[in-house]
């Protein structure tokens, strides 16, 4: 497999800890955000929205997505489950997983920031925005899990829904969102950080990291 990321990717960051945690490796393919090289010809042949991450398969299809690419590596190597339990639950934990990844992500990333500079916004309106963003998407999120046992966001293992909350997490200290009233959040992550896969996932880690 072939892995099309960036190392500070959100959406790339939660493929990289799908494959640890499925003991699953994937070659590498750098694509630099900030200089637009998501949008080059070669790449927008595998992905035409320009957008990172994409998985080729062993077979050589091309999927998109950060979430369906999880979903299909779940179908396809089921062990460990990142969406245990009866259907109930696992809704429960799209739901969560959605909530980040839907939610909050995509209105603080780089296109959207990039669109309200262009609109007139100052660089601290534009920085506001994004906290602001995380901050009360990241509330409704612990309110989502709070009732659940831990020490991970559903239990006693790392799901789909750890997988999206580590990436968001460091996006929030990028931006300096204050975590103190989020404890199951916290605690979530403390878990996960543990962990060789979400370790090894980290942008720190990766070959193309500044």
């Amino acid at each position: 497999m072939i892995l099309h990321g960036y190392f500070r990717s959100s959406a790339a960051w939660r493929v990289r800890i799908a494959l640890g945690l499925k003991g699953l490796t994937a070659i590498q393919a750098h694509h630099h955000l900030r200089r637009g090289e998501q949008r080059a010809p070669g790449f927008l042949a595998l992905n035409p929205q320009g957008l990172l991450p994409a998985l080729q398969t062993d077979e050589g299809a091309v999927l998109t997505q950060s979430l369906a690419i999880i979903e299909w590596l779940e179908e396809v190597h089921p062990t460990p489950s990142l969406l245990p339990g009866d259907a109930l639950h696992r809704a429960r934990l799209r739901a969560a997983a959605l909530a980040i990844a839907c939610d909050i992500h995509p209105l603080q990333n780089l296109k959207v920031m990039a669109r309200l500079r262009a609109m007139g916004q100052a660089e601290p309106e534009v920085q506001a925005w994004s906290r602001e963003v995380i901050a009360e998407g990241l509330a409704a999120v612990e309110t989502l899990v709070a009732a659940s046992a831990g020490p991970f966001c559903f239990g006693a293992t790392p799901t789909l829904v750890d997988v999206c909350l580590v990436p968001q997490l460091g996006n929030a200290r990028r931006f300096g969102v204050a975590l103190a009233g989020l404890p199951r959040l916290s605690e979530a992550e403390a878990a996960c950080l543990a962990l060789p896969a979400f370790i090894a996932a980290a942008p720190d880690h990766q070959p193309d990291a500044e």
